[in-house]
């Protein structure tokens, strides 16, 4: 069913301090002035119209918009609706599919073992998985076809945190391995296995690059997810939560949902054309249900968790507060330091005047990049069209929350930052 422009549900018009007042009474994070924090309210006003509009003109279901500035909140905009089909407003603590937004949270758990002595970033994968001691790498063939040869070296969890593994989500010369072994795109909510059991099955199957050599995007992470399990003595959903999420108070993070919580998930939608319609269920990942109704067996570190803007926009202020938050130190000063720097050197990267640095993507160079920004800025996003960013020089926290995939052509977040940066008045 499609859903046109006069089929979504007409957005509440809510002020600033009415959409902070729908939060619980437990939510930590502050409002500021926007005086003090040197940001324009005629700005955000701005920013609030522009994505109200991609809502009256049937691009978004909706959304939440958070942005911190010096450690408060300086703007909050929660737009359009959480369910069109049910007529529900889309609320501040909306939860939200946040798909490789997870990738930080593991990165980080990664960083607190090496902070306590059980595995150094330049150890061999191996170490910790021995299924990965002997990999291979298909290459391909003039004419079609591909050859397998061995890996030059061993993959080292550095390379894993800079996705320099040499492995993707099973897209590359040797798909046909990858799919026969069932082990193909990024979703696994669905799955009725132990992420340690599927990652011991990728071990068996051919990479598409030598380590090392190419930045590969895939599933890097929810390994790095199997060696926190191995080496913390913990199941990853229980390291998050007792590591992570519980100590920061980040509520509303997990990998699946509670019953109690489900009138809070947004639904999900995908771009067709000029409008959207609801995504199937289950259908190729993108489905409604399976975070909640699923098997919550496999805990997938690199695309499984769900998150608030809240929640989210806590864990990254601590990062921009070098590691700790409200009296709570999760990480160092100086693993943060190492997390948000390039690590990539002579490695290409297809990203204009940026680098990757140990779960993040960082900004090397403003004019290559070609948008607001300043250098030091790292973030991310996910693939149900969420996306962050940190800006240290600017002490800046942006935290975008909406379920949209495929995405088409929308061109909000090119905005967003446009807007956000404008509001800079200091």
């Amino acid at each position: 069913m499609k859903t046109s422009k006069t089929h979504i549900f007409a957005p509440l018009v809510l002020t600033f301090i009415l959409l902070l007042s729908l939060y619980s009474a437990g939510q930590q994070l502050q409002k500021g002035k926007l005086q003090d924090l040197g940001m324009s309210a005629e700005a955000l006003d701005t920013l609030s119209g522009v994505l109200d509009g991609y809502v009256r003109d049937g691009r978004l279901a909706g959304g939440v918009a958070m942005v911190l500035r010096k450690g408060k909140v300086s703007y909050l905009h929660a737009f359009g609706s959480r369910d069109i089909e049910s007529r529900s407003p889309m609320r501040p603590d909306t939860i939200f599919r946040i798909a490789s937004q997870s990738k930080a949270l593991t990165s980080v758990g990664i960083m607190m073992m090496q902070e306590e002595g059980k595995l150094l970033i330049s150890d061999p994968l191996s170490k910790y998985l021995p299924e990965f001691a002997n990999m291979t790498v298909a290459v391909p063939k003039d004419g079609g076809g591909y050859d397998i040869i061995k890996a030059k070296r061993a993959i080292t969890i550095r390379d894993l945190l800079t996705h320099t593994s040499g492995i993707s989500y099973g897209t590359g010369p040797a798909r046909d391995k990858w799919e026969s072994a069932k082990i193909t795109g990024w979703y696994f909510a669905d799955r009725d296995e132990p992420i340690a059991e599927t990652v011991k099955r990728m071990a068996a199957l051919p990479m598409d690059a030598q380590p090392g050599e190419r930045f590969i995007y895939g599933y890097s992470t929810d390994i790095l997810g199997a060696v926190l399990e191995k080496v913390s003595g913990m199941t990853l959903d229980k390291f998050i939560l007792e590591r992570i999420t519980r100590p920061l108070k980040m509520n509303d993070t997990s990998f699946y949902l509670d019953t109690g919580k489900a009138d809070r998930l947004a639904a999900v939608y995908s771009a067709k054309g000029t409008t959207i319609e609801r995504a199937s269920t289950p259908g190729l990942g993108v489905g409604q249900g399976a975070y909640l109704t699923g098997p919550k067996k496999s805990f997938s570190g690199g695309a499984g968790l769900l998150s608030t803007a809240n929640d989210y926009a806590r864990f990254l202020q601590m990062l921009l507060n070098n590691g700790e938050l409200d009296g709570v130190r999760i990480l160092s000063r100086k693993s943060v330091e190492l997390m948000t720097t390039d690590h990539l050197r002579k490695v290409p990267y297809d990203r204009d005047g940026m680098g990757f640095g140990l779960g993040f993507s960082v900004v090397k160079d403003v004019g290559a990049y070609g948008s607001p920004s300043s250098v030091g800025e790292f973030g991310w996003g996910g693939a149900y069209h969420s996306t962050y960013w940190v800006d240290p020089k600017e002490k800046l926290v942006v935290v975008y929350f909406t379920q949209l995939i495929p995405a088409g052509n929308i061109d909000d977040f090119g905005k967003l930052r446009a807007l956000v940066y404008r509001s800079l008045i200091d």
